[in-house]
């Protein structure tokens, strides 16, 4: 069965930095298109950013230039880096994962995880 764990969250300054992991166990982490998404109280999830099994990556326009996905096939991990936070970017990131891609970016994959509390204060 597959899980995913997330760490790395909490309570940064505007402008800060933080970067969050999400672990993947019980499968073939390699496989797996990996996504992560966020949502802020009385918001739907929102994708913040995507990474293909072949590396290919999507961000969403509100985080391009300060968010980098990334993932090592080698410790079951994707990761999302973030700078220059903004007290808008205050969300439970998620980690979202599947096989096809396409789920992932739409936000139906299978595999979520539980969730870890970013808090940028202004």
């Amino acid at each position: 069965q597959v899980q995913l764990v997330e760490s790395g969250g909490g309570l940064v300054q505007y402008g800060g930095s933080l970067r969050l992991s999400c672990v993947l166990s019980g499968n073939i982490f390699s496989i797996y298109t990996m996504g992560w998404y966020r949502q802020a109280p009385g918001t739907q999830r929102e994708l913040v950013a995507a990474i293909s099994s072949s590396g290919s990556t999507n961000y969403a326009d509100s985080v391009k230039g300060r968010f980098t996905i990334s993932r090592d096939n080698a410790k079951n991990t994707v990761y999302l880096q973030m700078i220059s936070l903004k007290p808008e970017d205050t969300a439970v990131y998620y980690c979202n994962a599947d096989v096809f891609p396409l789920r992932v970016l739409a936000g139906t994959g299978d595999y979520w995880g539980q969730g870890t509390q970013v808090t940028v204060s202004s």
